[in-house]
């Protein structure tokens, strides 16, 4: 069978598949740099929903040395200056970001089309960068061994786009990872998250994270709230009985939700398969994998944007001075794994702990007393600023280089 003619054929310095946040964010500093980069996103738009939406400390920072904080600050966003639960009542707080040397001091909770929006109105302000909406990645091109860009589908047919480096910006779902011989490996999360939306009053607040029977997490969306429901893995059976229970849980968990579950239904739910894996090699010759794609991320903490717009920035510091004029050594590509593993690596660890506690967090229909890590987090304001550094910035913070 003969192969599907080319429509066109693109060269470039630099082509990322996947228009999230690394994607756009390395895109950006790339392109402001001078290398020529072409971003791939198959969607047509970024409005889609039960994505993160935690903005820490530390990108807000990346955002503020770009010239952009106060762009961003004039989207719609919620601040949370310390992680707060609600247990049986007790207020506690686990972590604080009061203190952090940095311009904002508060995670900021933005709908991830705006972020997204954003990134790409920034970018286009700069004529080496690209973006390709509605281009769907499906393969690998290659020279050799040597990675030499992707063929795509995009709205006006197929098209190749070569370049002396590929990356790989696309998810935890990652389409061209096999293809690059790629695989990741982990062991299996302990949690699941049900995500679904609820309508929020005018002015009113209810606590980030509420505990007892079960776990829920409630963040404000301007008029609704996006809630993540905490459960144990394999716990979710999907039938009509467990979406009741769930629908009572939730109910109990936060009294003020007891009327307005009442109009959810099971199509508005979504369950998220929380994934903690990594590649032990992110890189072939000619390609890197970053984010999600190298490293997926529980959403315990909300770090998983975060971590990847800092893969981001260490990939653009370290390729931008010569992208545009040579192709990059996979001794290059190797050292910015051995930056960004080790802080991946931590964090998923760190993750891992989480959610030992938040499992029994997760235990319906049982008395879970305040676990002891959150007891210690209570009597030591100088854990709670510790855990606000870590959480905030991580543990290797990046910085954009000019």
């Amino acid at each position: 069978m003969s192969e599907i003619p080319i429509s066109e054929s693109v060269t470039t310095d630099c082509v990322i598949v996947g228009g999230g946040p690394a994607g756009l964010m390395l895109a950006l500093l790339l392109a402001r740099r001078g290398v020529r980069t072409s971003v791939l996103e198959q969607h047509g738009d970024f409005l889609r929903d039960f994505r993160g939406d935690t903005i820490h400390p530390s990108t807000q920072q990346l955002l503020h040395e770009l010239g952009l904080l106060e762009r961003f600050l004039e989207r719609p966003h919620a601040d949370l200056p310390q992680v707060t639960m609600s247990f049986s009542g007790r207020r506690l707080v686990l972590a604080d970001f009061t203190r952090l040397p940095t311009e904002r001091r508060a995670i900021a909770f933005m709908p991830q089309w705006d972020f997204l929006d954003l990134l790409a109105e920034a970018g286009r302000e700069h004529p080496a960068y690209e973006l390709r909406m509605r281009t769907a990645a499906t393969a690998l091109l290659r020279d050799g061994e040597r990675i030499a860009g992707v063929r795509a589908e995009g709205p006006d047919g197929p098209v190749e786009i070569r370049a002396k480096l590929t990356v790989l910006a696309d998810g935890r779902d990652s389409a061209l990872r096999a293809q690059a011989g790629l695989e990741p490996v982990g062991a299996r999360s302990a949690i699941d998250v049900l995500w679904f939306r609820l309508p929020r009053h005018d002015d009113e607040q209810i606590p980030f994270m509420q505990a007892g029977d079960g776990a829920l997490l409630s963040i404000p969306r301007g008029d609704f709230y996006q809630c993540a429901h905490i459960v144990r893995k394999g716990a979710w059976a999907g039938d009509a009985a467990s979406f009741e229970a769930m629908r009572r849980r939730v109910g109990v968990l936060a009294p003020a939700f007891r009327e307005r579950m009442t109009a959810l239904t099971s199509a508005d739910l979504r369950v998220l398969d929380v994934r903690i894996e990594h590649l032990e090699r992110w890189h072939r010759d000619g390609l890197l994998a970053i984010g999600d794609a190298a490293h997926a991320m529980s959403p315990a903490g909300g770090v998983g944007i975060n971590l990847a717009i800092q893969d981001a920035v260490a990939t653009a510091n370290a390729l931008a001075p010569q992208l545009a004029t040579a192709r990059p050594a996979e001794r290059l590509l190797r050292s910015i794994q051995r930056r960004r593993e080790r802080p991946a690596r931590v964090t998923q660890a760190f993750q891992r702990r989480l959610e030992t506690v938040l499992v029994k967090l997760a235990a319906p229909g049982e008395q879970v007393p305040v676990p002891l890590p959150l007891r210690v987090v209570q009597h030591l304001p100088v854990v709670r600023h510790a855990m606000g550094r870590f959480i905030g910035l991580g543990m290797l913070p990046e910085h954009v280089e000019r």
